[in-house]
């Protein structure tokens, strides 16, 4: 599910694009996402109670020594991420030693040059091009291949000493057979093909919250995680799974220091005993599973407790 690479020399960079910081700013590391409403909709808030995992992935992190910055916009792709000046903005935003998550694909498909919304990247992670002339603007422009983006952004992140990490895009509610229907022969494919051409991380987020949907069933996955018009993006429960899953897969990175910065869970601490009953009679309408990873909240009045805690807590 995840390959890991050595980082190698960037090819094709634009001077241009490598910025010095003021010394001023935060000491701790920053981890830049950019993607597409998957990660972040709408602005951030929850509107329309739909939410991308890049909105709650930052309570898994220790915010003494890493911030995290959703840089994601809905309705992008890789293309129009780097066209529409989005990618520059984020760039500027690196520094030495950050971080920056990668996620396209649900948005690079459909016209290139016409109509009022042309977003379309090359279907593929080769170098051909096509130049055409946009209907809605009647300006002319370069269109590159899907992987040719992310090799862009992956060249203009090293170049600034940051540290990239190339996502497959999370899978929509779509099944068949039972299974989850994934993107590993397109877009995740070419996105473990741009990672491993520029020696850089990769994580088949795809394949591991196919995985996890598989596992909660495809009823489940429909009712909770999803609204009933939208196979694409996730309420907030969706998408705190899929945060949950990006995190197993950093996790799973040999050579990344970025799970350096992640909050301590309950494994990595001495616990105190507890019992849970996994018999079928639970799992009804009225009452709340509980999985085995899931810490104490006052609010949810379950889950783990340290062992340094009390029982009255």
């Amino acid at each position: 599910m995840v390959s890991v690479a050595r980082e190698a020399e960037p090819s094709h960079v634009d001077p241009s694009t490598s910025h010095s910081k003021p010394e001023s700013e935060s000491d701790r590391r920053r981890l830049v996402l950019i993607g597409d409403s998957t990660v972040k909709n709408g602005r951030g808030r929850g509107e329309g109670g739909l939410f991308g995992w890049g909105q709650v992935i930052d309570k898994h992190f220790d915010p003494e020594k890493l911030e995290v910055e959703n840089r994601a916009l809905g309705g992008r792709s890789s293309r129009t991420y780097l066209t529409e000046g989005l990618w520059q903005k984020s760039l500027d935003r690196l520094r030495e030693g950050d971080f920056v998550m990668m996620q396209f694909g649900h948005n690079d498909g459909g016209k290139m040059f016409e109509g009022d919304r042309p977003r379309a990247s090359i279907k593929g992670n080769g170098d051909e091009s096509i130049d055409g002339v946009m209907d809605a603007t009647g300006k002319a422009e370069t269109v590159r291949s899907f992987g040719w983006y992310l090799r862009k952004y992956v060249a203009d992140a090293k170049a600034n000493g940051a540290i990239p990490i190339v996502l497959s895009q999370v899978p929509r509610d779509r099944w068949q057979d039972g299974r989850v229907i994934r993107s590993d022969k397109d877009y995740g494919l070419w996105a473990r093909e741009a990672a491993e051409q520029t020696g850089v991380l990769f994580i088949d987020l795809n394949e591991i919250v196919a995985r996890r949907y598989e596992e909660l069933g495809e009823a489940k996955v429909g009712r909770d995680l999803f609204t009933q018009n939208d196979w694409t993006h996730t309420n907030l429960e969706g998408a705190e799974i899929n945060a949950a899953c990006v995190v197993d897969g950093i996790k799973s990175l040999q050579e990344c220091s970025l799970k350096d910065y992640l909050r301590k869970s309950p494994d990595d601490k001495r616990l105190s005993a507890w019992h849970f009953d996994s018999s079928q009679e639970f799992f009804r309408e009225g009452f709340q599973q509980v999985r085995p990873d899931e810490k104490f909240l006052l609010q949810n009045g379950y889950g783990f407790l340290d062992s340094r805690s009390t029982a009255s807590d």
